[in-house]
């Protein structure tokens, strides 16, 4: 969920990344789109990233869910017929209760590493639950803190409320959380915010929500606390909504920062799924980092590549090289990229004639490199079968390597949350992966 043009096609594919590190959203468009083109010619050429010898598919497996820091995950059919999107559950209540007052679990919850804080739709929420999460309010009497979510494919507009945030045995109190769409806000997006589609219900996104688990613990950061900040946060009255800066405490935070342990990070764990694809894939959200038995990144060997504080690091691919522009973004439904050597359709999915073997080469803030071996099938034969799980599904996308989903298949993957540490992973923002 990132801050540029992303391409998503309803029932097909979606790629969310938030402006600056937060949010989701994007365009749609209701076939297939068999005109099989070639990809710009100003894409990098070359060989570089073609591999020839099979390789061993990812074949990490998801630790069971039944222990305190862990959830279910499900990537299936219901209720929003998207593919590659991964579900859990979030619980909601009261703030300063320790979970205990007045909560309701929303379902169907997107968990995305790539931004950072709960979301949520007023219309997910009960109303018995929402009525009592305080509003933050503005500078002025009778104002009202208002958040824009900017997405290069749309944005979400709503209030910035308290709530206490349960997740199996995990609990973060007092957390600020967007509320999208929430009736009480009687103004509309300011212009600046209104730069696409608006994402304004669960059917828009194809989610009740975000859950935003990536590197930050807040979604802004330092940058909102001080000078014009247009885009992010407004007081809102009867008659207008202002941009103002937001204090470090007062903006929507991942929650998983926030639980009393269990909180240096995350692992999001996803079985491998078969080549055309399967019916569903049901992984596992484990909550700390080197906390528990079940979360251990010491002694696995993974490589562990630091990042910048929106979890960005370098890939190079096929003759190019993405300085910073490269991340791990389970919120992405499909795998963003350039290649000019494979053919595209008309909404720009991959559509080879055969299924390709292609590998890159990420390098962190701190210089550690490893390869990964990927796979590009025809996206049209991927997207008009039954299924809803993919490994392989691909799509152009000029100036970026984004490994959405498909990339989480068979594998373990490990986030380090911003100025804390693990013993495996050390301090920070980082990011790892296992395969087997």
């Amino acid at each position: 969920m990132r801050r540029f043009a992303w391409a998503i096609v309803a029932m097909l594919g979606i790629s969310l990344s938030a402006c600056g590190g937060s949010g989701g959203g994007g365009s749609s468009a209701s076939t297939t789109g068999d005109t099989t083109t070639h990809a710009p010619a100003n894409a990098p050429a070359g060989t570089t990233g073609v591999t020839s010898a099979s390789t061993p598919e990812p074949s990490a497996i998801p630790t069971a869910n039944a222990a305190l820091n862990t959830v279910p995950v499900l990537v299936s059919s219901t209720p929003f017929a998207v593919r590659n999107f991964p579900m859990v559950n979030v619980t909601i209540c009261t703030p300063k209760t320790n979970a205990t007052s007045n909560c309701s679990t929303i379902d169907n919850v997107l968990i995305d590493t790539g931004s950072f804080g709960l979301r949520l739709f007023a219309s997910a929420v009960p109303a018995a639950t929402l009525s009592t999460l305080p509003t933050q309010t503005g500078p002025s009497t009778g104002s009202r803190i208002a958040e824009c979510t900017q997405f290069g494919s749309g944005y979400t507009w709503g209030t910035v409320r308290n709530a206490d945030i349960g997740m199996s045995g995990e609990i973060a109190q007092d957390v600020p959380i967007q509320v999208i769409s929430d009736p009480s806000l009687t103004q509309s997006a300011p212009t600046d915010c209104q730069q696409s589609a608006a994402l304004s219900t669960p059917l828009s996104l194809g989610a009740n929500g975000i859950l935003g688990v990536g590197v930050n613990p807040r979604d802004c950061g330092v940058s909102c606390t001080s000078g014009d900040q247009s885009g992010f946060y407004y007081a809102c009255d009867s008659s207008a909504c202002t941009a103002v800066t937001q204090a470090l405490n007062q903006q929507v935070a991942n929650p998983v920062h926030f639980f009393a342990v269990d909180n240096n990070g995350i692992v999001l764990e996803m079985p491998q799924v078969a080549a055309n694809g399967s019916a569903s894939a049901s992984g596992t959200l484990v909550f700390g980092i080197d906390t528990q038995s079940n979360n251990m990144l010491a002694g696995t060997g993974a490589t562990v590549l630091t990042t910048d504080q929106y979890g960005n690091f370098n890939a190079a691919y096929n003759g190019a090289t993405f300085a910073g522009s490269a991340f791990f973004d389970s919120g992405s439904t499909d795998l963003f990229f350039q290649d000019a050597s494979i053919d595209l359709n008309s909404l720009r999915f991959y559509v080879p004639g055969s299924t390709l073997s292609r590998a890159v080469t990420i390098t962190g803030q701190n210089n550690a490199t490893t390869s990964i071996n990927f796979t590009v099938a025809n996206a049209l034969a991927l997207l008009t079968s039954d299924n809803y799980a993919f490994n392989n599904l691909a799509h152009y996308m000029a100036g970026t390597f984004d490994f959405g989903i498909p990339f989480f298949y068979g594998r373990h993957v490990y986030v380090g949350i911003a100025g804390t540490s693990s013993s495996g992973g050390g301090t920070g923002p980082y990011v790892a992966y296992v395969s087997n």
